[in-house]
């Protein structure tokens, strides 16, 4: 958990880099304008649906980037807890014996996080965005670029599932009882909170739509495929039989097993074998003189 980087994190290592690589594309190739969700003119108008599959693909703007990214790299501490499989699809630089920690302790159910909450955080947001804007006299009617949503989904899984290390106490006054309670998750909460409001107000739902999106998964309130369905092992680099993994690790831990008794053995042997022959040592010696 205390590593450094992109440690056994491999799919969080692919994401931060591909959001940074992919805004950087689209703002030297000058092609912002496609990115972005408008109902009124894309969708409604001139029926762009291409755009709501594609438009959490990058960042528009370098503030909404920064702060996406350096949030996204605190949260890889949950593809560490969970294993790269059930985060996303796994890559063989993982630890093996971490794995086997994970799943076998850790009853980590079979649902593969990024793939399932994907199609959600795509569509969710615009079919919001379009029930809001009648009820604010069309003043909601663009989503701003970015896996925002996603983020957020992501976010509600560290607030459940990582614990607070530390707390720490503010001074905001000279009195001892202004002060602020802290923690050391605050510092990804303020990042995730500039992230959803650098653009408002399409910033705001789809950072709140996110955070729900991703309770609901973590809860199992949805359909069937998106609490059951999990990337295949042959996909995550693992073995085809079911229940391989958790074979390897008996045939491992009985091979220990019989390696540590096995030396045991050998060591009482060779003591037993050291006594035999000091003792007919002893009994010549004692013939002699």
């Amino acid at each position: 958990m205390l590593a450094s980087g992109f440690t056994a994190a491999p799919v969080s290592r692919y994401f931060f880099f591909g959001t940074i690589v992919s805004s950087i594309l689209v703002s030297i190739t000058d092609t912002k304008y496609l990115f972005h969700v408008q109902l009124i003119p894309h969708i409604w108008r001139y029926m762009q649906f291409w755009r709501l599959f594609i438009w959490q693909s990058c960042y528009n703007n370098s503030t909404e980037l920064l702060f996406g990214v350096m949030t996204l790299y605190h949260l890889r501490i949950i593809e560490r807890l969970w294993g790269s499989r059930k985060f996303a699809v796994s890559g063989k630089n993982v630890s093996t014996s971490m794995q086997y920690v994970w799943r076998a302790c850790a009853n980590i159910q079979r649902q593969s996080f990024l793939v399932t909450t994907l199609p959600p955080t795509l569509f969710v947001p615009p079919l919001v965005l379009a029930i809001l804007r009648p009820l604010t006299l069309s003043t909601l009617n663009i989503l701003p670029a970015g896996p925002t949503p996603l983020i957020f989904a992501l976010l509600a899984q560290y607030y459940a599932a990582i614990p607070t290390v530390y707390k720490y106490r503010l001074l905001i006054s000279s009195s001892p009882t202004d002060a602020v309670t802290l923690s050391d998750k605050s510092m990804v909460y303020l990042l995730a909170a500039q992230l959803a409001l650098s653009s408002l107000p399409g910033s705001l739902i789809c950072a709140a739509t996110g955070w729900l999106i991703g309770v609901a998964w973590r809860r199992d309130l949805g359909p069937e495929v998106w609490t059951s369905w999990r990337v295949p092992r042959w996909l995550a680099g693992g073995e085809g039989a079911k229940g391989g993994d958790f074979e390897n690790l008996r045939r491992r831990l009985e091979g220990e097993g019989r390696g540590g008794a096995t030396s045991i053995d050998g060591a009482e042997g060779d003591t037993g074998r050291r006594g035999s022959e000091r003792g007919i040592l002893d009994q010549f010696r004692g013939t002699f003189e």
